[in-house]
């Protein structure tokens, strides 16, 4: 059975940093991609990044770009999302999933997913 732990979730004021982290277990993680969604009241789920089964690709959203970084290590089978300069419409439940094949970027190309994780920004 797969299963996605995510951590690292909470409430900071604007400009903050914060760091999730995703650990995966029940597949081989290294051979996946994985990505970061997140999902804002009343919005749709969407893609923040990805990254391939290396973790030597990536993708991010175009409102993230340039402040979030996805990492990967595969000896710990664990991802992580750093999240910088945290603005108001941050604030959404974010999502790991482990992708189907060796990169992902539509919630279709995802197999798995954790529980989710809060993070609120303030103003």
């Amino acid at each position: 059975q797969v299963q996605l732990v995510e951590s690292g979730g909470g409430l900071v004021q604007a400009g903050a940093s914060l760091k999730l982290s995703c650990v995966v277990s029940g597949r081989a993680f290294s051979k996946y991609g994985m990505g970061w969604f997140r999902q804002a009241p009343g919005k749709e789920r969407g893609l923040v990044a990805s990254i391939n089964f290396s973790g030597g690709a990536t993708k991010y959203a175009e409102s993230v770009e340039g402040r979030f970084t996805i990492s990967r290590d595969n000896a710990k089978s664990t991802v992580y999302l750093h999240m910088s300069s945290l603005q108001p419409e941050d604030t959404a439940v974010y999502y790991c999933a482990a992708g189907r094949t060796s990169w992902g970027f539509r919630e279709s190309e995802f197999a798995h997913w954790g529980q989710g994780t809060q993070v609120t920004v303030s103003s």
